[in-house]
């Protein structure tokens, strides 16, 4: 069965923490990708910049139920939440945007296995680690090239 090293595109696109969220989605679009790793200053994976995390940014901030009680105020939901759908609507830099602690595979990962992850917790975009460094990504296009 084909391995991850097989079929990944080992040139990968990635943004640093600090990347403008502008030139990020443009990148994406120029290069046809829907989303690219996100490393730290050591080159280690923290995140993962997928177009539907810049698409969230035009979605409308759903304000958090309250109860009132005594003249006092009670959040029926998390502000937690609020303050995440804010921030990233707000942001500015790939670190606001980003998905933080992506699932990543090694290279010997099947292709059975990546496309469970693909298809069951609808992800798109598998960043390939080896000892702790990104090595190359892979995408459903990549997984289903190989049913040809």
């Amino acid at each position: 069965m084909l391995k991850a090293k097989d079929i990944m595109k080992k040139d990968v696109i990635f943004f640093s923490l600090e990347t403008d969220i502008v030139p990020a989605a443009k990148s994406l679009i120029d290069n046809n990708i829907n989303g690219a790793p996100v490393v730290d200053d050591m080159g280690v994976v923290v995140g993962i910049l997928c177009q539907s995390d810049l698409i969230a940014q035009q979605k409308n901030i759903k304000l958090p139920s309250i109860f009132t009680l005594l003249d006092g105020y009670i959040p029926l939901t998390s502000f937690k939440k609020l303050e995440k759908d804010i921030k990233k609507i707000a942001a500015i830099k790939v670190k606001d945007a980003m998905t933080k602690n992506p699932v990543t595979i090694d290279p010997d990962t099947d292709v059975g296995h990546m496309a469970m992850l693909m298809v069951d917790k609808n992800f798109h975009t598998l960043p390939v680690i080896d000892n702790g460094k990104l090595v190359g990504i892979i995408g459903k296009e990549d997984v289903l090239k190989t049913l040809l």
